[in-house]
């Protein structure tokens, strides 16, 4: 496995070399941290001052972009704390990549050409785009974009899912794209799931032609959630709003709230290219091209043993 590994991360280099994208690093503790209430940061304390762990390096590598750095990828190591089960470990490594000039759509089509090209005779027939609405239509029997909570809960009961409490309604559909939709999908292939509810836009454009959609992808290796990418946000103003709206919901629902990342605010500001950028877990990837089926498997050292 050590080998596969590094045989994965020599192939993932030279694809980026082919294509002229340039390696970065970017630090991993940082005086910011993730707002987005579906993910905990880990701190470090200093003498001087508390630090995030970073979960992700895209809020670094977007100020590189800013300031014209052009196209460019990173393999990093991030963390994610409450993240430890079969296909997460709290340290893990994230590849992430940013293509100006590009759309999600256009990114998408990179994203195949990468994983098709690791997985070799591993898949067997061609990617699959659905839309977030037409996943949800054809695998759970309900419109993710007109439905009300109380449809999403009885659509989700009705499906077997067995919840304790309330939940709102991007709760509901994430429990339906993760326990309904996901493990329908082809076992035996890569599905783009895209153009995701704007209420999940995290980092992405909203729709210009449907406002009711965000310019967000997600790609699966059957039911494993590979990659998460977006046409990115290039407004700081709107960025800076929805920080602030990702720490309100945080306190609402009892988590601490997180610094905001002002130096991404500033670079945003300054101006930052259309561009489309998407993160993808290496060790998920692994695990897919190996046949494991525990992320400990394709792991050196899993967090038990560390």
């Amino acid at each position: 496995m050590l080998h596969r590994r590094a045989d994965l991360l020599r192939s993932i280099r030279h694809f980026f070399h082919e294509r002229g994208v340039l390696e970065v690093e970017t630090p991993c503790l940082s005086r910011a941290g993730a707002t987005d209430p579906a993910i905990e940061s880990l701190t470090v304390t200093l003498p001087e001052a508390s630090f995030w762990l970073h979960t992700s390096p895209e809020f670094p590598m977007k100020r590189l972009l800013a300031a014209g750095s052009g196209d460019i990828y990173q393999i990093a190591r991030v963390f994610r704390a409450g993240e430890a089960g079969r296909f997460h470990n709290p340290e893990f490594t994230l590849l992430e990549w940013y293509r100006v000039g590009f759309d999600h759509h256009r990114l998408m089509t990179e994203v195949d050409d990468l994983v098709r090209g690791l997985a070799g005779d591993r898949l067997s027939r061609p990617a699959v785009r659905l839309s977030y609405q037409q996943a949800l239509m054809d695998h759970a029997g309900i419109d993710p974009l007109h439905a009300d909570v109380e449809a999403l809960a009885r659509r989700a009961r009705a499906l077997g899912l067995d919840v304790q409490g309330e939940l709102d309604r991007d709760g509901w559909l994430d429990l339906l794209m993760s326990l309904v939709v996901a493990p329908a999908l082809p076992a035996d292939g890569l599905t783009f799931i895209h153009d995701y509810p704007a209420s999940q836009a995290a980092l992405a454009r909203i729709c210009p032609d449907n406002p009711a959609v965000a310019e967000r992808f997600e790609l699966y290796w059957g039911g494993v959630e590979l990659a998460n990418g977006f046409h990115e946000l290039g407004d700081g103003v709107e960025q800076g709003v929805r920080f602030e709206a990702d720490n309100h919901r945080r306190r609402a629902a009892g988590q601490a709230a997180v610094a905001v990342d002002h130096h991404l605010l500033a670079a945003l500001a300054q101006g930052l290219p259309d561009c489309a950028g998407v993160a993808l877990g290496v060790d998920r990837l692994l695990m897919c091209l190996s046949g494991c089926d525990h992320i400990r498997q394709v792991l050196a050292f899993d967090w038990e043993r560390a």
